[in-house]
């Protein structure tokens, strides 16, 4: 997917670097943090000349994610603010990953955008903001970001350069988690041989599953069993499944980031089931997940109504009313989207 020429012009935009940030979108998965550690790794192990590479979220990732080699050096905008700063101030590359406008990245975005160093972004979602980097690598038929990541650095033209044992790892968190243990958006023989390449650098994928998917707590596994039976709520006409949570239900399972993960999926095993969104409220707002299977898009419906976008079939958005007025909203409005066929 990445051209020669993007190569090229990547490779004289990392010469002379000695600084660089990496920064990923707010509420960091699998690919935001896989692309960041994934990358951090490789340019610490093969780019001389380089004495720092920072990798910074704008909120805490999951912490189903903190084993990843890397993870305990991440700088946190809502923790670490005078440090992100700081690293900011001296840094003469960033790199933008898995997110393609700056309002993606929270509170930091004015950070980014007063940064007047030179800007890549690699991200897979549709619609980038081509003005916020100086080169683009955008591909939304891409499974992942760290499904670009990988490509971009296997073609980098540095001799002797090496793939880590840490970058493999993280590269394969990323694909992994982003197709649902390869169970969607993975139909492509490429991602494969990515695969295999990953295998040969010496990751334990089983092991890695069992990092990220069996390390839940006793209260996440009993808020998906309350989200399951008593706050789905099915739509047969459309085919569509809707779970809505308040603060005080989330309070009620000690929720924490990332306990969430995954749970918008699960009505899809319903085998009437095509479209599923979830919503929960947050501190200032109310956020949504949508996830739909095959040619029925969510991603025009969440930027439509919810101020959100996305991919065809999974996709987020988010509303400043009241729960019942965005659980409202949503009634109002998603037979104008969804097929009932």
């Amino acid at each position: 997917m990445i051209s020669d020429a993007q190569i090229q012009q990547l490779s004289s935009l990392l010469q002379g670097k000695k600084h660089i940030l990496i920064f990923t979108h707010v509420a960091p998965d699998g690919d935001a943090m896989g692309s960041s550690l994934g990358l951090q790794h490789w340019l610490n192990r093969n780019v001389q000349g380089i004495e720092d590479v920072q990798v910074v979220v704008p909120t805490p990732f999951p912490p189903f994610l903190a084993w990843m080699p890397g993870a305990d050096k991440v700088l946190v905008g809502t923790m670490q603010e005078a440090e992100i700063q700081a690293v900011a101030s001296r840094a003469d590359l960033v790199f933008c990953l898995d997110f393609g406008e700056p309002k993606r990245v929270d509170a930091l975005a004015g950070t980014l955008t007063s940064l007047t160093c030179p800007k890549i972004m690699i991200d897979h979602h549709t619609s980038p903001d081509e003005q916020m980097a100086d080169l683009v690598i955008s591909y939304p038929a891409a499974p992942a970001t760290c499904f670009l990541v990988l490509e971009m650095l296997n073609k980098m033209p540095i001799p002797g350069a090496q793939l880590p044992y840490e970058t493999a790892v993280a590269i394969y968190t990323g694909l992994m988690t982003d197709t649902g243990n390869f169970a969607y958006n993975s139909n492509n023989p490429e991602l494969y041989e990515m695969i295999a390449q990953l295998l040969r650098a010496g990751i334990n994928k089983d092991e890695i599953f069992d990092n990220v998917f069996n390390q839940y707590s006793v209260d996440r596994l009993r808020f998906t069993g309350y989200c399951l039976y008593h706050k789905m709520r099915i739509f047969p006409k459309y085919h569509t499944a809707l779970i809505a949570l308040s603060s005080d239900e989330l309070r009620r399972f000690n929720f924490q980031s990332g306990d969430a993960e995954g749970i918008v999926n699960m009505p899809l095993q319903i085998g009437a089931i095509k479209y599923s969104v979830f919503i929960r409220e947050d501190v200032d707002k109310i956020k949504m997940s949508f996830r739909s299977q095959g040619d029925r898009p969510v991603n025009e419906f969440a930027r439509e109504v919810f101020n959100g976008g996305g991919h065809v079939n999974a996709a987020g958005g988010e509303s400043h009313l009241s729960l019942a007025a965005t659980v409202k909203l949503f009634e109002d409005n998603y037979q104008h989207f969804f097929k009932r066929d």
